[in-house]
């Protein structure tokens, strides 16, 4: 029978990279590359052993068909890797291109940081039962400026602040944060959450997901509660309609 010899490059078919790569993409490159170059040597082999086999004893060919089916598994699974990659760079596309819709737009977020402008800040507080409730205002250094207690009832409800401290002296304006404990009448806690409202100046892209300014302060997409057309748009849109059915009626002779 005549015998052949196996490349010695088919001895380590099933070695290790001992390079390490600098980022995903490259890793998955430098794999892809591996992995292809393994398996063109590996069916190599296989169809050198399969040629040179002897008739009498011949080589079990289902080791080498498993062997088969897992490099074609591991194929697979890069390709779905690869796969997987493209949808969710697509979705990062996604989230970007919808976060910067919100510039200019007023939206309300779950939040209880917010700016004092012309010595007002405004917050928007839902209590889910009547309580007896401690209201504590503090700067951006964590410095407690305000507070004030009284009785809350249920539903949605303004909290309104003039910058004024407990020693009614006038705050600068900044960024301001409430924070609310209340009681119910057996003594119960009440947890009585807070939401701001305002004008996203700017989108951070850099984050993932974006995140949304909003008078200093940083939000993710998830905290936007609501959104309000701005009231320009709006009257812009309603002189828009309104001259349409004006057109409209004009052309009928009305």
């Amino acid at each position: 029978m005549t015998t052949s010899t196996i490349p010695s490059t088919t001895s380590n078919v099933f070695g290790n990279s001992s390079s390490t790569p600098s980022t995903p993409a490259t890793s998955q490159a430098n794999l892809n590359s591996e992995i292809a170059g393994n398996f063109s040597q590996f069916l190599q082999l296989l169809t050198t052993q399969l040629q040179n086999q002897n008739p009498l004893d011949p080589l079990d060919t289902n080791q080498f068909t498993q062997q088969l089916v897992e490099f074609a598994s591991v194929e697979q699974e890069m390709n779905m890797n690869t796969n997987l990659q493209t949808l969710v760079s697509l979705q990062q596309t996604t989230q970007a291109t919808e976060a910067m819709k919100f510039v200019g737009q007023t939206v309300t977020v779950s939040g209880s940081t917010a700016p004092l402008t012309n010595s007002q800040a405004q917050w928007t507080y839902n209590s889910p039962s009547p309580a007896t409730a401690t209201f504590t205002i503090t700067d951006s250094t964590g410095q407690t400026v305000f507070t004030q207690s009284g009785t809350v009832q249920p539903g949605a409800q303004q909290f309104n602040w003039n910058g004024l401290d407990n020693s009614g002296k006038q705050l600068p304006d900044g960024n301001y944060t409430l924070s609310i404990t209340a009681n119910d009448a057996s003594g119960k806690s009440v947890a009585v959450p807070t939401t701001v409202t305002g004008v996203v100046s700017s989108v951070d892209l850099t984050q993932n997901p974006p995140t949304l300014s909003i008078g200093g302060q940083n939000y993710q997409l998830t905290q936007i509660l609501s959104v309000a057309q701005p009231l320009d748009a709006a009257s812009s849109l309603s002189n828009v309609v309104n001259n349409a059915v004006t057109n409209a009626l004009s052309g009928l002779g009305l």
